[in-house]
């Protein structure tokens, strides 16, 4: 299995009961190809650099996981297939990458105790 970080943008126009639900979908997708999910992060409404769609904001969406490579090819299209997807980047995360994540959750995780 290897390491994933797949990042999506949702739609602007959608309510927070239907931006869970989209989010939810796609975990549904990870864990019925029996990926872990290692860490989610909301990162919320973001201003887009260009508009998308004539849109110039999204609901942004980080997911990190471990996986079977055949699982990415499964997930990209039903990001495709989702008409409230505007964009989505998944990329296999190295050593270093995977160490970084690691230390970036430890470090939010303490600050949020505090």
């Amino acid at each position: 299995m290897n390491n994933y970080e797949t990042v999506f943008i949702l739609t602007p126009v959608l309510s927070d009961v239907q931006m869970k639900e989209a989010v939810e979908k796609f975990k549904e997708i990870l864990a019925a190809e029996g990926a872990e999910i290692v860490n989610e992060e909301n990162w919320g409404l973001k201003k887009l650099a260009y508009p998308i769609q004539k849109k110039s904001t999204g609901f942004y969406q980080l997911i990190q996981f471990k996986a079977a490579p055949t699982t990415i090819a499964k997930l990209e299209l039903q990001y495709r297939r989702d008409e409230r997807v505007i964009r989505f980047l998944t990329f296999s995360m190295d050593k270093f990458a995977t160490e970084y994540a690691a230390k970036r959750k430890s470090v939010k995780s303490a600050k949020s105790a505090n």
